[in-house]
This record gives structure tokens, sequence and C-alpha cells, in this order.
């Protein structure tokens, strides 16, 4: 059957030559067809001025006098029919001439969430005078897909046999013809897709003590769940056995390893499996583990490992394996380098500043492999920060600047920041005024500056090594002292940027298109970068 109506249509009160819409909305199984009765007599689904949107919304532009009357909508599925209460349409004349009026979105798209292969509407309806012209297109540019998209009355769009590549931001645009005055609204489609593999786990064979990776990377909408099993039961993590993201590695291997492992990915839209085979080979006459590993500190990124070669049939060792992880934390990935039997020796330089770290060196045999070496720890060491923070610029008042700043992350602080150095001056003048402020500080209110003048700042950050290099210079003007009170804002940016203009119809476009909705009274505020 089909339940009471959720949503009733409500009576409103429009202009003549505006536009008119109501709603309805029902639940009931199987789905219903919406159609509407106006003055009890039923309504064409579209016609040049009327359009009925799958969801039950009824549009009607360009509103005549004949249009006032009483509406209602009606749904019916195989099992019943079901009436709405009814809503009047009241048209009012008109004025004389008519007034210009900037465009006005009155019902915007909505964010959707839609299943592969389902269709879905973006709902667009706008006001003016001259009517507003509609244009839809993507926030990344891209093109719109004609095939499975197509326009349904006076501006909506409707997507069938939706695909992953149609999920985005989409943006309708209503604009008076033959001006730059439009404005904008934006909803988001997001595709929802059962998981699907873009790497499998592959069989390997592979000698006892060595190391077995398997990897299994798989996409989907939600993100999906990876499990692993061995022989259909749920691998578990331990010191041997561990698993990242999207691998399973087994370190150490042993006679009973050998099994069928598999991938179990899944999310709400479904599931998949993949499986690989691990074949251990044996062979009684392995080398010993390698010896006296020692690991000294080069730099903040690299550590140098020395080792001796294996006491026992070091001959037939083909190369050594170099295994490394960060000491501190959970579930940190092991990374393994490959090198010949050629040296004992080995720079590992893509580590990060100030974290220990844990070796280990394994040695291969053509069939087999020794026990792991001794486990040795090394840190590496701190460095100047490899770049400064970006700085963003605020006047609560014509005679300061509030300076702000996010902490920068472990791969740009290279350490502890311990310090901050902010310089700035005055565009006019070159003497240049600095002040050192403690490194867990991440703004500063400058005072008693003067109004209406151009500052220029900088900041640099330290380390207990050193100072890194200074960001560029940033400049902000401070308002005058007459200007309203509020709070004026500058973004810093690479380039020029223009935030607050005075009001109007370009800027209202301006503000919708960069996604600026805050409003200052008649303030040009400029923020610029130098180098």
């Amino acid at each position: 059957g089909i339940s009471p109506f959720t949503n009733q249509p409500t009576s409103i009160v429009v202009t003549e030559g505006s536009v008119a819409r109501f709603t309805c909305k029902v639940t009931a199984s199987p789905p219903p067809i919406i159609t509407w009765e106006f003055n009890r007599v039923m309504l064409p689904l579209a016609t040049k001025r009327i359009t009925v949107l799958p969801s039950g919304v009824l549009q009607i532009h360009g509103v005549e006098k004949g249009d006032a009357g009483n509406y209602r909508c009606v749904a019916t599925n195989i099992a019943n029919r079901r009436r709405s209460t009814e809503a009047t349409l009241t048209v009012t004349p008109a004025p004389s001439p008519k007034l210009p009026q900037r465009p006005r979105i009155i019902a915007g798209p909505q964010n959707a969430t839609v299943s592969l292969h389902q269709s879905t509407i973006l709902e667009c309806m706008a006001t003016g005078n001259p009517r507003p012209l509609i244009s839809w297109s993507r926030a990344d540019s891209k093109s719109i897909d004609v095939f499975n998209t197509k326009v349904l009355g006076n501006g909506n769009l409707i997507i069938s046999d939706i695909k992953p590549q149609h999920g985005g931001v989409y943006m309708c645009r209503a604009t008076t013809p033959g001006t730059r005055n439009y404005t904008i609204a934006t909803a988001n489609i997001t595709v929802l897709a059962p998981p699907s593999l873009v790497e499998w786990p592959e069989s390997l064979t592979r000698p006892r003590a060595g190391t077995a990776r398997f990897v299994c990377q798989a996409e989907g909408v939600p993100l999906p769940h990876i499990t692993w099993l061995k022989n259909g039961e749920k691998v578990h993590s331990n010191g041997r056995i561990k698993m990242y993201n999207s691998k399973l590695v087994i370190n150490q291997i042993i006679p009973e390893d050998d099994a069928i492992y598999q991938c179990q990915v899944e999310n709400e839209q479904g599931s998949v499996l993949s499986m690989a085979r691990l074949i251990v080979v044996m062979s009684e006459d392995r080398p010993s583990a390698p010896r006296n590993i020692r690991a000294d500190t080069v730099s903040s990124s690299a550590i140098l490992l020395a080792w001796e070669r294996p006491l026992y049939n070091s001959d037939k060792v083909i190369a050594y394996s170099v295994h490394y992880m960060k000491a501190e934390g959970l579930n940190n990935e092991e990374y393994q380098v490959v090198i010949g039997n050629d040296t004992t020796r080995y720079i590992i330089d893509d580590l990060e500043s100030v974290r220990n770290y844990t070796f280990y060196i394994v040695a291969y045999m053509p069939m087999g492999a020794s026990r792991m070496s001794d486990h040795v720890f090394q840190h590496t060491l701190e460095d100047v920060p490899l770049r400064a923070p970006e700085l963003s610029l605020t006047s609560r008042s014509p005679t300061d600047i509030q300076v702000s700043w996010q902490p920068l992350a472990a791969k740009l602080s290279r350490g502890r920041v311990s310090a901050y150095r902010l310089s700035y001056r005055t565009s006019a003048d070159q003497a240049v005024t600095q002040l050192e402020l403690p490194g867990e500080k991440t703004q500063y209110l400058l005072e008693g500056l003067q109004p209406d003048t151009i500052y220029l700042l900088r900041i640099a950050a330290a380390t207990s090594v050193g100072w890194g290099e200074q960001s560029a210079w940033t400049s902000h003007r401070t308002p005058k002292a007459s200007s309203a009170k509020g709070t004026y804002t500058c973004s810093s940016v690479v380039a020029m940027s223009y935030w607050l203009l005075p009001d109007g119809p370009m800027l209202q476009a301006f503000r919708h298109a960069h996604g600026i909705f805050s409003k200052v009274k008649h303030v040009l505020c400029v923020s610029q970068s130098y180098d």
C-alpha cells in the first residue's frame, strides 16, 4: 500500500510572470508514480511551462492568471492510489512597468548518494527579470557526460545509468541574459560502488626464514575493508606476521606458512575475494645470521648500517635483505631493501627527522635464508625547518594586525620547533622590526600600528639546530581610522587576491563562485606576497 504523505503541498502567492513550485512526498512499495491535478483535472507531466519531477515536485514557469487555482498530487502504484490535500496558487498582477530583478535560485540541487546504474535528478529553479538562463557545469571543470545526462523542463538535470565518473560537485548557474549577473547553487553526487581490485595478491615461492609480501589494493564507495584469510581462517598479526592497509607481510617464514592466502574486500555494496599460494622451499644448510650489526646516524634523514658476514656458510650468501621500521607506535609498516653480497654496509636515506628506528638483516642463499640478525636501534637527528609556516593576517582595529599560522607538519619542521621569528616593516620604510616568539605560539597581535598603512610581514621557524629560511613577505593594509567597526580579513596567498569589495551583483557572483560568504561594508582589502 501507500503510506500517508510525509510532505503535503502548501498554498503560495506568486506574482504573474514569476515561477511557482509545489512539493509532496510519500513512501510506498513498490515506489509510486507522482502526478498532479489542477482543479481536480490531471496535469500533463511536461509542457513548455509545466514540469513534474520524479521526486514529486511540480514546477510552473511564467505563471499566468489562468494558473490560479487548487493543486494536489496523486501517488499511484500497482497496489493503491493516494491523493494529497489541496494547495491554492494565488496569482497577483505584475507591476507595470516590470522592474529588473537579479537572478535568485529558489530551489537548488541537493546532495545525493546514488548506487551504480541508478538515476538521480538535480533540481534548479530560479526567478528574475528578465527570466534567468540556467546552465550546468562541474566544479572540477570536467565536461558533463552528454550521453547519460539530459535537461528536464527549464533547467533540471537528470543523470541516468550512473557510473563512478559521474560523482562530483555540480554547479547550477542562473544568469540574467546579456549580463554578468548570476548566482550559483551546488550539490555533490556520491556514487556508491562495490569493491573492485586494483592490485591483487600473486602466488609466491619463498625459502624458509625468508619474507613474503602479498598486496591487495581495492577501490569502492564507501572505502572497502580488507580482511586476510589463511586457508579460509582469519589471519592475526603477531611478531612475524603483520598487516598494513593493503599488505600482508610474513617474516621469518616457517613450513606452516605454506598455505593459500585470501584477500577479502567488502563494503555495504558488495564483496570480492582474491587468493594466492605461498610455497615454502626447505633447505638444511642455511647460512647463520649476519653478525655485529651497527647503526650510525649520518643526518636528519640517513642512518648507516654495517655488519659482518655470517659465521657459517657465508660463501653461499648471494644477497642481504635490510629491514627497518619506526620503533615507536603500533602497527608501523616494515620496509625492506635487498642488496648484493659484495658489501656489508648500506645507507638508508629516506627516514624522517628525530625518529627512532629499528633495523635487522637477513642473509639469502639460492634456496634459503638465515635467521634474523639481532635488532639494533638508532635515531635520526634534528635539522633546521624545511620551510616557514604560511601567515594569515586580520585587522580588528585600524592600529593592529592579528598574525596567525598553522604549526608545521613533522616532515617540514624536521624536529621540535623551539621558536618563531616574526619580522615586519611598513612598505615605505626599510627598517625591519623583529620579534622572537616561543615555539608553541600559533598567533600574535601586533599593536600600536599606523592606520591605513601597508605593512610587510614574514616569519621563520627554528629548531635546536638553527633557523630555517624565512617566508616570503606578505602585505596587509591596516583599515582607515574612520572605518566602520568590524573585522577586516586578508588571507595570505602567493598571488594577489581581492577578498572584500563593495556589495553589488558582481560581488554576489564573485562570492558564490569562490565560496566567500562574509559581508564587510565597503572595504577594499588587498593581500599580496613578495619574494
